[in-house]
């Protein structure tokens, strides 16, 4: 039987994100909700200061630092497993500091120079996303997305290596509408299995982007978004994926609890 993959609860603490910009503002609302995403079957909490959304503003490091670090702190406390969202190595190595046990950079290190120095150094696995400079809002022109993809992430992996970074560390991300249209997006999700020849650990993140909403009627509410997205999650769950990114874990485990049972079914 295939193992299910992790789920990753989304916890935003920052007032722009697509999401749920705001919602988790305060260190006690964001807490709160990483301690009932861990309650739903979150495996860890994903907290980011910094929202990646198309056309979002930079944020910087102190800025991004006084958003997370409180609310890090305060999880691990709690004994909440925790990862950091950020681009910036400063805010991981502090991150890290805190507790969190797991650096998620959506830059894949292309964002800060230093980045691959302090996963080298402190060993902490590291999501490696696809990007390309402009982040979500970059141009999306590929002959072969999945090959494109693949490859780029292929170089990324060895300039890490070269870096210090050890191989067992890093987890792959296809970076699912980042520089990437609708059709792209499914393209990658329908060829995923072809990444594992790469080595390592694959994690997808589609929970309610865009490419999602076009499935919905035009102005349907963020929260519909999450039946698809769960739906993908019990599809990368059969195709071996490590872990998923989500904003609504119910959902998500339930899916997941479908595909065990169907395995345990197909299996007697």
């Amino acid at each position: 039987m295939t193992d299910l993959p992790q789920i990753m609860g989304i916890l935003n603490v920052t007032p722009d994100s697509f999401s749920d910009g705001g919602a988790f503002e305060s260190v006690d609302a964001a807490v709160a909700h990483g301690v009932e995403l861990v309650a739903q079957g979150a495996s860890i909490v994903d907290v980011g200061g910094e929202s990646t959304r198309p056309g979002a503003s930079p944020v910087d490091v102190k800025t991004e630092r006084a958003r997370v670090l409180p609310v890090v702190r305060e999880l691990v406390a709690r004994g909440v497993p925790v990862s950091i969202d950020t681009r910036h190595a400063e805010v991981a190595l502090s991150a890290i500091d805190a507790g969190a046990l797991l650096v998620n950079d959506v830059t894949g290190g292309l964002g800060d120079e230093g980045m691959g120095r302090v996963i080298a150094e402190t060993g902490v696995p590291y999501i490696v996303m696809h990007w390309r400079e402009g982040g979500a809002d970059a141009e999306a022109d590929y002959r072969d997305v999945v090959a494109e993809v693949r490859n780029e992430l292929k170089n990324r992996i060895a300039t890490l290596i070269v870096q210090g970074v050890q191989p067992a560390q890093l987890v792959l991300d296809p970076g699912l509408g980042f520089a990437k249209k609708s059709e792209h997006n499914w393209q990658l999700l329908g060829r995923i299995e072809e990444f594992g020849s790469l080595g390592h650990r694959l994690l997808i993140g589609a929970s309610r982007k865009r490419f999602l909403g076009k499935l919905l009627p035009k102005g349907a509410p963020m929260e519909q978004r999450d039946a698809p997205t769960a739906v993908i999650s019990a599809l990368a769950a059969r195709s071996g994926v490590w872990a998923v990114r989500v904003h609504d874990v119910p959902s998500t485990r339930l899916a997941l609890s479908v595909v065990e049972r169907w395995q345990a079914g197909a299996a007697t």
